[in-house]
């Protein structure tokens, strides 16, 4: 017969074992995520040891928390080592299932660098689309495992070579200083098939808010207005992103640039071509009212608004350039017409023209151009800038859509529809 002291010792130990066995259970359920059957065993990423460590709690009951398996870092990169024909407009990525990328460089052949960045936790980093066709890249870099060794990256491959490029050309000049009406206007070297994804790659920024709109003109011309006149003053960047960019019928954009530009003040120039007047408004003020000569019967001055393109203090002008013959009784060639500024692509310029002084402020006698006397000429000459609008009424003749820079003859709502992500 056992005493009762000894079955109470007795019952006390399998109490403990029971508690024991009940924390190990709990610690391996911890481990595994779940049940995985009658084993109950843990996922490699993770231990199923308890920690040992000094202070650590035993206490029955009390599960420890389990300590991630330390590994090395495994890499992938997209494209894989090796590829030839890569798509310039797809992003390179690096990825890491273990720890950490540290650090990673995109080159091409001419030691240009590609950028990237990092997503949040550093397990991936993502180039932007921009590869040049036809070009070998290096990817280096290096990742930290959670085992704490580092793990070097290293690959290449080859993008595929483009039939034709796609470069632009762009108004107005890096560093220039414009008009309020200025149009952006970018010109590409080859057509331009998935409009969309070029004009994805565009992008103007100003110092000021504008509310402006892309209009594909055709398809090796794309120009940029505001709804209104550009804020005087204000700062525009325009990026042009292209490099990478499929344009369609294998046409690739080799090359990206940013243009800055500066507009000056207001200056708003109104012709009233049957009053023989012209109107200069600068910073909404008019500050001068000048008498001219317009374009005669048969040389009618276009109406429309108009935009200063070009700008000479002396400039030839040979009748020749607008179809007129020498032996024709309407020939001229002047050489030292002065203070000239060009507003259409056919020849219309607004000059001084000592010629017709008599005529200036009463009646019409030029083939077309604004003519005024020398002194007003000059005045308005070191007012204007390239980009300054002419707004000119009194005739029937309208502005033809391209002859010059046309933009403001549109209404708001057609110039928005001329964009390819309207």
């Amino acid at each position: 017969m056992v005493s009762s002291s000894v079955r109470k010792h007795g019952l006390a130990v399998a109490g403990i074992c029971v508690l024991l066995l009940a924390g190990t259970a709990c610690s391996d359920t911890e481990a595994g995520g779940g049940s995985n059957g009658g084993g109950g065993q843990s996922t490699p990423s993770t231990s199923t040891s308890q920690s040992n460590s000094p202070g650590a709690s035993n206490t029955p009951g009390n599960s420890t928390t389990p300590s991630e398996t330390p590994a090395a870092a495994s890499i992938a990169i997209v494209p894989a080592k090796g590829a030839s024909s890569v798509q310039p407009d797809k992003p390179v990525t690096v990825t890491t299932t273990a720890g950490k990328l540290t650090a990673v460089t995109l080159k091409d052949d001419d030691g240009d660098k590609v950028t990237g960045s990092f997503n949040a936790d550093k397990t991936q980093w993502t180039s932007s689309p921009q590869l040049k066709p036809g070009a070998s890249y290096t990817v280096s870099g290096s990742a930290e495992g959670t085992d704490g060794a580092t793990v070097p990256i290293s690959s290449t491959f080859k993008t595929l070579k483009a039939s034709k490029s796609l470069k632009a050309s762009v108004v107005p000049l890096n560093g220039e200083t414009v008009g309020v009406a200025l149009p952006i206007q970018i010109f590409w070297n080859n057509p331009v098939k998935d409009r969309a994804a070029v004009e994805k790659r565009l992008s103007v920024k100003t110092s000021v808010p504008v509310d402006g709109s892309w209009h594909w003109v055709n398809s090796k011309q794309v120009n940029y207005r505001p709804k209104n006149y550009w804020p005087a003053g204000a700062k525009v960047t325009v990026d042009i992103g292209t490099l990478g960019v499929n344009a369609g019928n294998n046409t690739w954009g080799t090359a990206s640039r940013t243009i800055a530009f500066t507009i000056g003040k207001s200056v708003v120039t109104n012709i009233n071509v049957k009053k023989h007047t012209m109107a200069v408004t600068i910073n909404g003020k008019l500050v001068r009212t000048i008498p001219i000569t317009a374009g005669k019967d048969g040389f009618t001055t276009r109406s429309g608004v108009k935009v200063i393109m070009e700008k000479y203090p002396v400039k030839r002008m040979d009748a020749a350039t607008v179809g007129l013959k020498p032996g024709d009784p309407e020939y001229y060639n002047i050489p030292d017409v002065r203070w000239a500024q060009r507003v259409t692509s056919s020849g219309e310029f607004i000059h001084g023209a000592p010629w017709s002084a008599g005529s200036q402020g009463s009646s019409n006698v030029s083939h077309g151009c604004v003519g005024m006397s020398l002194k007003d000429a000059q005045w308005y000459y070191n007012q204007t800038l390239r980009g300054d609008p002419v707004i000119v009424t009194g005739t029937t003749r309208k502005m033809e859509p391209g002859n010059g820079w046309t933009d403001w003859n549109t209404t708001w709502a057609a110039y928005k529809a001329g964009s390819a992500l309207s």
